[in-house]
């Protein structure tokens, strides 16, 4: 079972659409890229500082060597390890093992020469000898974190503003691109309306001059001649509809008025009984009389023209079409293809079509979703593969 959605695609919603996507890929990249730059930027300032205070650790390293020589030659006159109070600092022998420390982070890497971690400075010194069997030496400064003040709102000030002016630059290049096709789809919906204007003059002069003809007056053989006629007249009629409505939705205002659904449902079968006899469809009626609903009736009309012309189209030879009218319920089941469940997924999408080898736009149902959505119908579609399809129409008084 589908529940309905609205799936009207235009012009503005579908480059809206082009352009957040855009955007969202373009802001992910830029975000990268910046990101990338903003961490070579705090790496190259981090490195500047530690260059700044390589020169002081050097200082207090040469003078935590100087103890330990001063302790190791005078071992028997003092083993109280050397320390100052501007540093900290431990030695470690040569198998890397620590010897003693007086560190406040001891997780050292003694492949670095300097580095800073977790707010601490260290700097790795090799002595000249194995002073208290040590080889290597590390004196270690707390990080003021005054240099990471200094660039922090900085780099946060210039993030901000690149991405920006980036993000800026990305939606007018995406307008850019869009613009030949907005011309295109312009220039398509330009020529569409023309057409059907054009349509609609010699499409209203066959089927009055058709209807004025008393086919019981003469022969079989012209009469079936005759009624290909209504029918092929019917069809492009039925498409010049479609093509009207989706070219002028959004300037048409609804003239909703209480309307004898009952009534006008049997005009609308009439009105397709010759193209549904071509393929030898039975029509199966189940409609109550006096059932009303506040609608505009040219939309109304569309509505199940709409879902009657795909009933019809999808249809099997000597096929049937169940119609049945109960009061806030309307049921039309064919004996159709039908649809695959993936397939009923995307059923009321513009242009969306299954069977090529129909004829048709794709925009029937686009156009029975639009209309449901305006006057909150609820519509419920099951389909079965070589079965057919019901859909059910519902709606509150």
């Amino acid at each position: 079972m589908l529940a309905l959605k609205n799936s009207g695609i235009d012009l503005s919603k579908s480059e809206t659409r082009t352009i957040i996507g855009f955007s969202l890929i373009y802001s992910v990249l830029v975000l990268v890229i910046l990101g990338v730059i903003t961490f070579l930027y705090y790496q190259f300032k981090k490195d500047l500082m530690l260059q700044d205070k390589r020169q002081t650790l050097q200082n207090y390293s040469n003078d935590q060597i100087a103890s330990l020589k001063e302790l190791h030659i005078n071992i028997d006159k003092s083993n109280i390890y050397p320390r100052d109070e501007k540093y900290n600092s431990a030695i470690y022998d040569s198998s890397k093992k620590m010897i003693f420390t007086t560190l406040a982070m001891n997780n050292v890497k003694l492949d670095e020469v300097i580095y800073l971690k977790d707010g601490y400075i260290h700097l790795i010194k090799e002595p000249e000898s194995y002073y208290l069997g040590s080889k290597y030496v590390i004196v270690e400064i707390k990080d003021d974190n005054v240099w990471f003040l200094k660039i922090k709102y900085k780099m946060v000030f210039w993030f901000i503003i690149a991405f920006s002016i980036l993000l800026f630059i990305g939606y007018f290049i995406a307008k850019l691109f869009l613009r030949p096709m907005r011309e295109s789809i312009q220039m398509l919906d330009r020529f569409i309306k023309d057409t059907t204007h054009e349509l609609n003059t010699p499409i209203a002069a066959i089927l009055s001059n058709i209807q004025m003809i008393d086919k019981n007056s003469i022969d079989e053989k012209l009469a079936k001649k005759i009624n290909r006629i209504e029918i092929g007249a019917k069809t492009i009629s039925n498409i010049y509809e479609d093509l009207t409505f989706i070219s002028l939705n959004n300037q048409i205002i609804s003239n909703n008025e209480k309307l004898n659904l009952s009534e006008i449902l049997k005009q609308r079968i009439d009105f397709f009984k010759s193209i549904a006899s071509s393929k030898k469809i039975e029509f199966q009626l189940d409609i109550k009389d006096d059932i009303f609903i506040f609608c505009d009736l040219k939309k109304l009309s569309k509505l199940i023209d709409n879902i009657l012309s795909n009933a019809i189209k999808y249809n099997k030879f000597q096929g049937f079409i169940k119609v049945t009218l109960k009061p806030n319920l309307l049921v039309i089941e064919d004996s159709g293809k039908g649809l695959s469940k993936e397939n009923l997924k995307s059923l009321f999408t513009r242009y969306k079509r299954f069977d090529k080898s129909v004829g048709g736009f794709g925009i029937g149902l686009n156009i029975v979703s639009m209309i449901a959505k305006e006057y909150s119908f609820k519509i419920d579609v099951i389909s079965k593969v070589n079965v057919g399809t019901r859909i059910k129409i519902r709606w509150q008084d």
